[in-house]
């Protein structure tokens, strides 16, 4: 199995201002004059880790990694004002422009691929091809499995994420109540929220897996854990309530103008974060795409399995680009 490449630090970091409010937090690291390749994480709202450097040799490529708007070392925290989709579309602009970057290869799972093909739909010169993984159409129906759908399978879970709603709950009222519990003044409700939200989340992320002693054993969360927690989930929530901001069904209604480039749609089979039927309808949406089942792996980039499965795609895909 293809493991992750070393550790490695960044060769430059910025701060760029893409308006009056939001900062964003951007690394480089791998070969300066090697093909340049950006990540796109999920969430919205998780931001990057250093071991999403791993996934590129960082010999051959130019690795760029930012946290988008309101996420990990972006600044403000949390702040869902001027926070949309094209705005993150607009920012990667900016990124690409200030690093003086022609073209870049795009990297994004989950959330991450969403965006990724927003952007190589907005601006299809300027992408070299692109790796998704856990592919999100951001459609109501992939939000309707994963809040409604899926009670069917984790009663329980639903019960905790649903308490004090009631019983015939649709999908509008659910997020719609989460995301005035986490943006409220009340701080104890805010948090709650958050954590149910969260464990929700979890909850489907791990189903395939037995629960661990240190789940169990977890320590108390810090003050500023709680802080980053809340933060995430007030963006996810934003998102999740304004349908990511594109309209239902977008993606594939406007895939048949993608440029020719080279894609590879990666997706774990046990994932039912984001369904196998979205990764397989973009897969035929788009000629010459290259469609990879992982048989053991979930929705999770860092499981064994997926990890190295996508370390083998980047690995691929230099002789593409």
């Amino acid at each position: 199995m293809r493991s992750l490449y070393p550790p490695s630090e960044p060769n430059g970091v910025y701060t760029i201002c893409v308006d009056q409010l939001h900062e964003l937090y951007v690394e480089e690291c791998g070969n300066s004059e090697g093909v340049p390749v950006v990540f796109l994480h999920g969430g919205p709202g998780s931001g990057c880790s250093d071991d999403h450097r791993r996934f590129f040799d960082p010999d051959f490529y130019r690795i760029i990694l930012f946290d988008q708007r309101g996420s990990g070392k972006s600044l403000p925290l949390g702040e869902t004002k001027q926070n949309r989709t094209l705005e993150l579309v607009s920012d990667m602009e900016t990124i690409r422009r200030h690093l003086e970057i022609e073209r870049w290869m795009l990297f994004g799972g989950s959330w991450g691929a969403t965006l990724s093909l927003i952007y190589a739909l907005s601006h299809p010169d300027r992408v070299l091809g692109m790796i998704l993984r856990g592919t999100f159409l951001a459609r109501e129906s992939d939000l309707d499995w994963f809040f409604i759908g899926l009670k069917r399978l984790f009663p329980q879970a639903w019960d905790r994420l649903s308490h004090g709603l009631p019983d015939n709950t649709e999908l509008k009222n659910l997020i719609s109540w989460y995301h005035a519990a986490v943006h409220g003044s009340n701080k104890i409700l805010a948090l709650q929220a958050a954590h149910r939200w969260s464990e929700w989340g979890s909850r489907i992320v791990n189903w395939h897996k037995p629960p661990s002693a240190a789940d169990a054993d977890k320590a108390p969360e810090s003050e500023v854990q709680q802080e980053r927690l809340l933060a995430k989930v007030k963006v996810e929530t934003h998102y999740a309530r304004h349908r990511y901001f594109i309209e239902n069904n977008e993606i594939l209604n406007r895939i048949g103008s993608l440029s020719v480039m080279p894609v590879s749609v990666v997706h774990g089979r046990f994932d039912l974060i984001c369904t196998m039927e979205s990764a397989w309808l973009l897969h035929r949406a788009i000629p010459d795409s290259r469609f990879l089942q992982v048989p053991d792996a979930g929705h999770i980039i860092d499981e064994p399995s997926m990890a190295a499965a996508l370390v083998e795609e980047t690995d691929r895909m230099r002789e593409l680009l």
